[in-house]
């Protein structure tokens, strides 16, 4: 199996300006993203991105080699962003490739292999992605805990901010008195698409759905595709957001903020 990794990156941010800049022990974030995604063992490792800044630093351990491509500044997601790069350098419809969030510096790459590995397995889904055991009852209310259901086979139902399956005979007397999250599962932003679902997806208007839920994936589902989706083969830490995520992933990387 062959695949490549496309990580989009934009330099503006409501909660953390300059996020993929932002300094880990030395190092912007985006090059801890890179090293990980290298780490797959992708045969190409790409940076997607509007801004000359960040261009400048995105650089493949492997070969010490620019690898940013720039993107128009007028996409509304990063899956755009990608589908561009596919089309500009001309991949073949069939090639696999996997959209790595660019603020994930702890991701492992076992999951990149992971998500490339289930889409090739599963010749007739458009896209793969990974999903991981909701472990509290606040973490399955919280509404910005992405949730998924899926059919016996793996195949995606439906993607909601809401806690969802709900358990019925668990809230009596409504939400605030739900007790059980037993087999939810938190979707994790980690995408594998052929490219020609790529493009497909990304030619699409938004859905009623996805502008409900502001929810990007479930385009493509109420449009019909196949969503594949797996738990993930390893424990997934949490990306940056806030100043606070940021502290965090300092600390486990042995980093102290300058």
């Amino acid at each position: 199996m062959t695949f490549k990794v496309v990580i989009p990156a934009r330099y503006a941010s409501a909660r953390l300006p300059a996020k993929p800049l932002l300094d880990i022990g030395g190092r912007p974030m985006i090059q801890w993203v890179i090293s990980a995604a290298a780490r797959s063992g992708a045969d190409e490792v790409l940076v997607a991105t509007d801004d000359a800044r960040i261009a400048g630093v995105a650089i493949d351990p492997r070969s010490q080699q620019s690898i940013a491509v720039m993107t128009s500044e007028h996409h509304p997601s990063g899956t755009d962003r990608i589908a561009e790069v596919a089309s500009r350098r001309g991949w073949d419809q069939r090639t696999i490739v996997v959209n790595v969030q660019g603020d994930e510096p702890l991701l492992p790459p076992a999951l990149v292999v992971q998500v490339a590995g289930l889409l090739d397995q599963h010749a007739d889904a458009d896209i793969a992605t990974l999903s991981t055991p909701v472990t509290s009852l606040h973490e399955f209310l919280d509404p910005n805990v992405v949730k998924v259901v899926t059919a016996n086979d793996g195949t995606a139902l439906y993607f909601s901010r809401a806690p969802i399956p709900w358990t019925r005979d668990g809230a009596a007397q409504g939400l605030a008195s739900q007790v059980s999250f037993a087999g939810a599962q938190r979707h994790l932003g980690i995408y594998a698409y052929r490219v020609e679902a790529l493009q497909r997806v990304t030619a699409l208007p938004p859905a009623e759905l996805e502008v409900t839920e502001k929810l990007e994936q479930l385009r493509a589902l109420q449009a019909g595709m196949k969503l594949v989706v797996a738990v993930a083969a390893v424990p997934p830490p949490a990306g940056v957001d806030t100043e606070s995520d940021l502290a965090r992933v300092r600390a486990v990387l042995g980093a102290s903020p300058n």
